[in-house]
């Protein structure tokens, strides 16, 4: 597993050269921050009620999206629509390939 085939390197790059010596602060947030969102989202997911599965998926995504995780958010868009469709049906699936995707994140960000 390499760290390009989760992370978009040259995004991380420039925003490394924006944070300096807080960029490691951020990605220890982004860890923190992510571990809520996704106990947030499988409340969501388990309730089965879309709107809630879309509001928390759209939270996440924008926080994946900062960070160069160009998988885990198009994950956080599926779920997303799906909410936004008004629909659970398949949120559960799309919930395990987001929780496997973000350890495939961290681990690529912890390689950084």
């Amino acid at each position: 597993m390499t760290a390009e085939q989760h992370l978009d390197l040259d995004a991380l790059d420039e925003l490394k050269d924006v944070m300096g010596d807080e960029f490691s602060l951020l990605i220890s947030t982004f860890v923190d921050d992510s571990t809520v969102r996704l106990e947030t989202i499988k409340e969501a997911v388990l309730s089965g009620e879309p709107d809630a599965i879309r509001r928390t998926a759209h939270s996440f995504k924008g926080s994946a999206s900062n960070m160069g995780a160009v998988r885990l958010t198009e994950l956080c868009r599926s779920l997303e629509e799906l909410g936004h469709e008004g629909k659970s049906e398949g949120a559960n699936s799309l919930y395990e390939d987001l929780v496997v995707e973000y350890q495939q994140v961290q681990q690529a960000l912890n390689q950084l």
